[in-house]
């Protein structure tokens, strides 16, 4: 696993939302926004929804930030939609079925669970710059806190 970091140019992916449509990264930087990039291993399992709920109750100050979000994990579209209605979801999330994209982010490897071994998401999440190049990776959280530490680094570089 190859994990990129502060400065590397971001992957221009483009995938299928939870509604079917294709979304693409460089739409977003065209905007001139900033993405805020998170992988989660699967779907309406607990921790992804704590982390999402409470992504979805900042969203207001992210918008304020002038930064999308984005959920990518390897859940077909269908479960996507289906999370984002159950929970009532207020940003987009992404389907990574063949984790392509995972791979490029250098999230998808070797996982141990309970004494088994298997490939899959590692939790990770990157903010990636109006320049398209990433800004700052986020990999120390506790999914439940994962909203605050994003808030508090943008409000750090946003000082500068």
């Amino acid at each position: 696993m190859n994990t990129l970091t502060v400065g590397d140019k971001a992957p221009l992916f483009e995938l299928a939302d939870q509604h079917g449509s294709i979304v693409k990264l460089a739409d977003t930087l065209k905007e001139n926004k900033q993405a805020l990039v998170y992988f989660y291993p699967k779907a309406m399992t607990p921790g992804c929804t704590v982390q999402a709920q409470n992504l979805r109750d900042v969203k207001n100050e992210l918008d304020a930030l002038n930064v999308a979000v984005f959920g990518i994990s390897p859940d077909e579209v269908k479960r996507l939609d289906k999370f984002c209605q159950r929970d009532e979801l207020n940003f987009t999330l992404l389907s990574d079925v063949d984790h392509k994209v995972a791979d490029e982010f250098g999230v998808w490897g070797l996982k141990k669970f309970m004494g088994k071994e298997y490939d899959g998401i590692h939790r990770l999440s990157f903010l990636v710059g109006t320049d398209g190049n990433i800004a700052h990776v986020f990999n120390k959280f506790k999914t439940k806190d994962h909203h605050q530490v994003v808030l508090d680094v943008l409000a750090e570089l946003t000082a500068k």
